[in-house]
């Protein structure tokens, strides 16, 4: 029986304070743009307890670093 390959990937869950520090948002900024589809959507990773992958939240900070090197004031959804 053969199976497929597994690929590792290089991502972690990181909890809000963490999210908070990287990005320099606020808690309610996050949820707000979270609503939006702005920013990347988190997870339940308990029973009261969210996170977001690492590399969701390095995609949409490299796209704010790239938008800001080019000018541009508004960035579009990052989760696609």
């Amino acid at each position: 029986m053969s199976h497929p390959q597994i690929t590792s990937v290089k991502s972690s869950i990181e909890r809000l304070p963490v999210v908070m520090a990287r990005t320099g948002r606020s808690r309610a900024s996050i949820y707000l743009d979270m609503k939006k589809g702005i920013f990347p959507q988190c997870f339940k990773v308990g029973i009261r307890a969210v996170g977001w992958l690492s590399s969701d939240i390095d995609a949409w900070i490299g796209v704010r670093a790239q938008a800001g090197r080019a000018g541009h004031v508004g960035v579009g959804n990052v989760n696609g």
